[in-house]
């Protein structure tokens, strides 16, 4: 299935295609520029999440991959999918 990234970007790149062919229909001259801010956005490679690291205790969550500890009672954090 297509990302939301991906989709928005070549619903996008259309829209600019459109503006550029009916400007260049009305106006008589390529308006290509329009194209420009698209091309980066479909190119990117999409990064992946930090894992949830969890607090069995008491609950504390967090995807920065800082914490190894949970900062209320110290106890050590287990991802959230595996239990780990």
């Amino acid at each position: 299935m297509v990302g939301s990234r991906t989709a928005t970007a070549a619903v996008g790149l259309l829209a600019s295609v459109a503006v550029s062919v009916a400007a260049w229909y009305y106006f008589d001259t390529i308006v290509a520029f329009l194209l420009l801010p698209f091309v980066p956005i479909l190119f990117r490679r999409e990064r992946e999440m930090p894992t949830v690291r969890t607090c069995p205790d008491c609950g504390f969550r967090t995807r920065d991959p800082a914490f190894d500890y949970c900062p209320r009672d110290g106890t050590p954090l287990e991802d959230a999918a595996t239990g780990d």
